[in-house]
């Protein structure tokens, strides 16, 4: 099944739409969640709650490229979940870690509060990355969207763990720069 015809079964408010994105897309949730949250049960718990979410936000919204829509959802939801049991522990770990290497380069949400801010900050890192090389755009995405460690991104890649740290801290410092040039207070 189509993801055109998947939304059209949202649309019209019918129950396979859950079943037939579970079927498409359950592993792809399931990878970024586990990419986030390092534990199954956790993850499982998470596709379940974007399978909802999904259900919820179908209509109003109509989503133009539906394995981003998903994936933007699952990403979000698993960073939540994160943040919770972060809370609770207070323990350092990777997610922690990859979110606070971005902290310094990427607006705060006080400069950003309504939705043309936030849109307009979206489409500045696409074309950020649109302007980077392939390998740094993938060593980026990989790190910032799916949340792997540096090791895992040098192991996919087949390179060395210190040209995957170099190439993140200069994209990051590439990507501040960019919006400071773009006037967006960092």
């Amino acid at each position: 099944m189509t993801d055109t015809e998947i939304i059209g079964l949202y649309l019209a408010r019918s129950q396979e739409a859950i079943s037939e994105t579970s079927k498409q897309y359950k592993s792809y949730c399931t990878t970024i969640a586990m990419s986030i949250l390092h534990n199954q049960e956790d993850a499982d718990e998470c596709v379940n709650d974007v399978l909802l979410s999904v259900w919820n936000a179908i209509p109003p919204q109509t989503p133009t490229l539906f394995s981003a829509f998903i994936g933007r959802i699952t990403r979000n939801i698993s960073l939540d979940r994160h943040r919770k049991k972060s809370a609770q522990k207070r323990g350092g770990n990777e997610t922690i870690l990859l979110l606070s290497e971005l902290e310094l380069c990427i607006p705060s949400a006080k400069n950003t509060e309504d939705e043309a801010d936030i849109n307009s900050l979206a489409q500045t890192i696409d074309e950020f990355l649109s302007e980077l090389r392939q390998d740094d755009r993938a060593y980026f995405m990989c790190r910032y969207w799916y949340a792997h460690s540096v090791l895992q991104i040098a192991s996919k890649f087949n390179v060395g763990d210190s040209k995957v740290k170099m190439s993140l801290h200069r994209t990051r410092k590439k990507l501040k720069a960019y919006f400071e040039k773009r006037g967006i207070t960092v």
